[in-house]
């Protein structure tokens, strides 16, 4: 099995979640996306200063690049996307504009089910290969 697929099978729900955000993100950032030079610098000052204050209040034993990145990240996303948003007639995360909050809200429910797919498929195969193993050694 790949290490993707690997993945995909012990993804948990709230990583999920947090994949959910990424792509909500990207769709947003997709129809709304600005080239303000000053919009995506104050994100990433945000992103520093949040995200340092974040990265000191976890308890890490082993450092974890991903962790890390996600604790950056998220500031640098939440700030962004409210400076994209602002003034537009959002509605908390929801644009104004059906479309838009189809596509979104379609990117993440597809994303879960292809999740829920992968996970499917493979207990299934753990199963018939459990089975067949068990045949084999009786």
């Amino acid at each position: 099995m790949s290490a993707m697929l690997r993945y995909v099978v012990n993804l948990k729900p709230g990583k999920a979640v947090l994949w959910c955000y990424l792509l909500w993100y990207l769709a947003t950032v997709y129809f709304h996306f600005e080239a303000t030079p000053r919009l995506w610098l104050n994100s990433l000052g945000i992103s520093a200063v949040i995200g340092t204050g974040l990265l000191l209040s976890v308890n890490q034993t082993v450092f974890d690049h991903w962790q890390t990145f996600r604790l950056y990240m998220m500031p640098f996303g939440v700030s962004s996307f409210s400076a994209l948003i602002k003034g537009k007639g959002f509605i908390l995360i929801f644009s104004p504009i059906l479309f838009e909050s189809l596509i979104t809200v379609a990117a993440c429910v597809s994303f879960v089910l292809c999740v829920l797919l992968i996970k499917c498929i493979s207990i299934k195969r753990m199963g018939s290969k459990i089975n067949s193993d068990a045949v084999i050694h009786s």
